[in-house]
């Protein structure tokens, strides 16, 4: 498969012209036939990266409380959407399904709904949640209109980016070319100046490298407006950090770093989020940006960890202690990754962040 896409690739930029790394992007990951996320179920140890819920099942307990108590916060409202961007194999919405049903009123008042591009995933969630009721849609547009706590974790860093490098007052964006050897590489269109990126000429230099993502802001934009006017709140968790700058493309495979021309359609293609530039598209209230290991620790992981460990021995301990180091210590997840929260304008922030 990665021959075919390789060659489908180059035949399209042989015929058209070099292509934007988003078109690279969603090509890989997307394609019908030969693209990553439509042939393969692609977490875990057997396949090439492991998310926190994989990890343990703290993380999504937390999550589904701290949603919970944003609920109450704003009233209980009888009906809502709970809802979740690229849900992998349903293991988090399982975890906050499990973990909320201690509170009165708030799974009777939820109606699910999980966005997933993938086929493949679907019915690998479908199986996760049998016990649940749950309905799937493809696109964030098909949400009901109603009251919304939704969940992204990693979702934003898998969205196609666009790359440009700084010149003197203008930018030249990085496209994707074949090379004199018929491979695929990096090749630079002419010098422009894009007035959308007219201010990020006062912190960048030249030769500096910046990264948009040309869908999140509409994603976030829709999120946020129903949060702002029918109520609910939004917890994202990516890699990233609040102000984007350099080349943070990158490619996994089993676990480990590859050139992300070596496998089309056969390694997991991301990019750093920008906080930033999501805060900003959304017309309703932010947290500040929260490292994951704060958030979780804010929200009890430790106290839960306690907990459960009291029942464990043995091998089962020590992966439970390394799970919850994993996510929480400065060296592993805790850092590396961030929470922000979205919530409406005037309402309190879902607990795990702050303002």
């Amino acid at each position: 498969m990665t021959a075919q896409l390789t060659d489908l690739l180059i035949r399209r930029i042989r015929a058209e012209g070099p292509i934007s790394l988003a078109d690279y992007m969603a090509t890989c990951l997307l394609h019908p036939e030969y693209g990553y996320y439509a042939t393969r179920d692609p977490f875990g140890l057997s396949g090439d990266f492991i998310t926190a819920p994989e990890i343990s099942q703290m993380f999504g307990e937390l999550i589904g409380l701290s949603l919970a108590q944003s609920w109450m916060d704003q009233g209980s409202p009888s009906s809502f959407v709970l809802a979740e961007l690229g849900p992998g194999r349903g293991t988090l919405m399982a975890d906050i399904l499990r973990a909320t049903k201690i509170v009165p009123g708030f799974l009777d008042a939820a109606s699910v709904y999980l966005v997933e591009a993938s086929r493949t995933l679907g019915g690998i969630q479908a199986e996760t949640l049998k016990d649940w009721s749950v309905h799937w849609i493809d696109d964030v547009t098909d949400l009901p209109d109603a009251p919304l706590w939704l969940v992204a974790n990693e979702f934003f860093d898998a969205l196609p980016v666009r790359q440009f490098e700084r010149g003197d007052e203008s930018w030249r964006e990085r496209m994707v070319h074949v090379d004199e050897h018929g491979s695929l590489g990096f090749g630079l269109a002419q010098e422009t100046k894009y007035e959308d990126l007219r201010n990020r000429l006062e912190d960048t230099n030249q030769g500096d490298i910046i990264e948009t993502c040309p869908s999140a802001a509409g994603i976030i934009r829709l999120i946020g407006d129903r949060i702002e006017t029918l109520g609910g709140a939004a917890l994202i968790f990516d890699y990233g950090d609040w102000h984007s700058l350099g080349d943070t493309f990158q490619a996994l495979r089993k676990h480990h770093s590859i050139h992300p021309f070596e496998s089309p359609g056969q390694a997991d293609l991301t990019a750093h989020v920008d906080f930033e530039a999501l805060a900003l598209a959304a017309p309703c209230s932010f947290s500040r940006v929260t490292p994951q290991g704060i958030f979780l620790e804010r929200l009890g992981i430790v106290q839960r960890a306690q907990t459960l460990a009291k029942n464990l021995s043995g091998e089962t301990l020590e992966d439970h202690v390394a799970a919850f180091r994993r996510l929480t210590h400065p060296d592993e997840m805790g850092t590396l990754f961030k929470t922000m929260a979205l919530f409406p304008k005037g309402a309190n922030p879902p607990p795990g962040v702050s303002v």
